[in-house]
């Protein structure tokens, strides 16, 4: 297995656990289960990892 399919193979895993955890916050807030504020942190840190992967998904194509 090359460098790259083992990035993409892993990251693709953790992008998609990054979105179960962020639609389960959102069905949580909308269920009366989650605050406001703690869903403002679930959203925020998802959508700063999400920028982070993107970025690294990225840097690792134009080397390649």
């Amino acid at each position: 297995m090359s460098r790259q399919e083992y990035i993409d193979k892993y990251l693709s895993k953790f992008i998609s656990r990054k979105l179960i955890v962020f639609v389960i916050g959102s069905v949580a807030l909308f269920t009366g289960n989650l605050t406001g504020d703690n869903w403002v942190v679930v959203s925020t840190a998802y959508i700063s990892i999400e920028g982070f992967t993107s970025i690294i998904t990225e840097v690792y194509k134009s080397r390649n």
